[in-house]
């Protein structure tokens, strides 16, 4: 008698529902050993190596490099080789080829893991986000509306790994929704997707449809086409949605004189210290806020999340102890967060943590912005291009280096005179000559 264990994709260490698929190291019929290397996921931070969990068979992989797999969904199945070294729980768990288990279908030849999404209806009717599949039709609450298209995040799944086009499929559902069985229908038979409507002329109010028409018209096909958001760039989709969902921003600007600065002076090292000096002056800019349980948390240490621009996204790299830290290891550190990034090596724990953020976009362009915050964090800084300003200095007039400045914070956790005294802190240590 075997015994057949799902391992499901854990958390990665970062608190995202999902992980992409990059590259599988085994594939159906392999053997694995315990804690040798079965999948590269990348979150939305890093590329992660995870281990198999036990020792055996491979019955089932969940999906293909550039699936995107839920976390806490099955990510694998392994029928145990009682002969290979396995987890001191590996046995009390699991089904058992031979034996009854209650809510599981009876083991078959190795096959992939199908997508909640595409799984056909059987007895039972797997839950898939947002809707419930039973009978080979979706019901839920409600659809979403994108494009004029009504369907669910389910339907739509389906329709993107069939490669069927909504827009073009016709709808049965009530109300106009696209079901499962019509994207089904639609990809066994392409003669049953209808053609792109003409745009209608205008109709009488009395005349009008009860389904509104698409908001706009599909382009014509071309050399352009829809591609999914993955990785970095799906989690900032998220964190900016939830920031703007959230956070009550307010930004506060200002501009910092440099002109006692000595030849030579690292920029970014300077703004990285009087950012942790403004924390310790006003410790409620450098905290968490957990606006459900209506909690604020100050913290004692300054960790700067650093803003690092890619070509797969944005990343924030955490600069830890940066009150604790020198001029000299603060750039050694700051090196190696950047070089990270660069490679796609850096832990989950260089990527989490910070109690406060920073972004130096004037490196390329702009004088003064409104940067996110992105929650739990209450405030972001961002310093602006460099530039020259004339200055009145006893009685005469100078060029001055100056740095702009802007500080956005959430209100629902800091005051006006909280953000304004920080914003004072950082200036009063950038304009001291050391």
């Amino acid at each position: 008698m075997s015994t057949v264990k799902p391992f499901h994709l854990p958390d990665l260490g970062e608190g995202l529902p999902d992980a992409e698929i990059v590259e599988w190291h085994v594939k159906i019929g392999d053997v694995v050993r315990l804690d040798a290397p079965l999948v590269s996921m990348e979150t939305a931070k890093a590329v992660v190596d995870v281990p198999s969990p036990f020792s055996g068979k491979v019955l089932a992989l969940a999906g293909q490099p550039g699936d995107v797999i839920l976390t806490g969904a099955v990510l694998v199945e392994i029928e145990l080789d009682p002969s290979l070294p396995q987890r001191a729980d590996a046995q009390d768990t699991g089904h058992h080829h031979g034996a009854p288990a209650a809510h599981t279908a009876p083991a078959a030849t190795p096959t992939a893991i199908p997508e909640p999404a595409a799984a056909e209806a059987d007895g039972d009717a797997g839950t898939v986000v947002g809707a419930m599949e039973s009978s080979n039709a979706v019901r839920s609450e409600q659809a979403i509306a994108i494009g004029g298209v009504k369907a669910m995040p389910a339907v739509r799944a389906l329709a993107k790994k069939l490669k069927v086009d909504l827009a073009r499929v016709r709808a049965t559902g009530a109300d106009g929704v696209i079901t499962l069985a019509d994207v089904k229908a639609a990809a066994a038979n392409p003669s049953m997707q209808s053609a792109i409507p003409a745009a209608a002329a205008p109709v009488m109010a009395s005349e009008r449809p009860a389904t509104p028409p698409p908001a706009f018209m599909p382009p014509p096909a071309g050399d352009d086409k829809d591609e999914p958001i993955r990785g970095v760039r799906r989690n900032m989709l998220r964190s900016m949605s939830a920031a703007h969902a959230e956070v009550v921003p307010t930004t506060l600007m200002d501009d910092a004189d440099l002109s006692a600065w000595a030849a030579g002076e690292d920029i970014t090292v300077r703004t990285l210290r009087a950012l942790a000096v403004a924390a310790k002056t006003e410790p409620a800019m450098n905290a968490w806020l957990n606006a459900k349980e209506g909690t604020l948390r100050r913290h004692s240490a300054v960790h700067i999340g650093v803003a690092i621009d890619s070509a797969d996204g944005l990343f924030v790299a955490s600069l830890k102890h940066c009150d604790s830290r020198d001029g000299k290891t603060l750039r050694a550190e700051l090196n190696r967060l950047r070089d990270g990034v660069r490679n796609r090596t850096l832990p989950p724990e260089d990527l989490s943590g910070y109690t406060l953020m920073f972004s130096n976009f004037g490196v390329f362009a702009g004088k003064y912005a409104t940067p996110v915050v992105v929650p739990p964090c209450v405030c972001i800084v961002g310093a602006g291009r460099l530039y020259h300003a004339v200055v009145p200095v006893l009685g005469g007039m100078e060029t001055h280096r100056m740095m702009p400045i802007s500080l956005t914070f959430d209100h629902r956790a800091a005051t006006g005179g909280e953000a304004a005294r920080f914003l004072k802190a950082m200036i009063d240590d950038l304009q001291r000559s050391r």
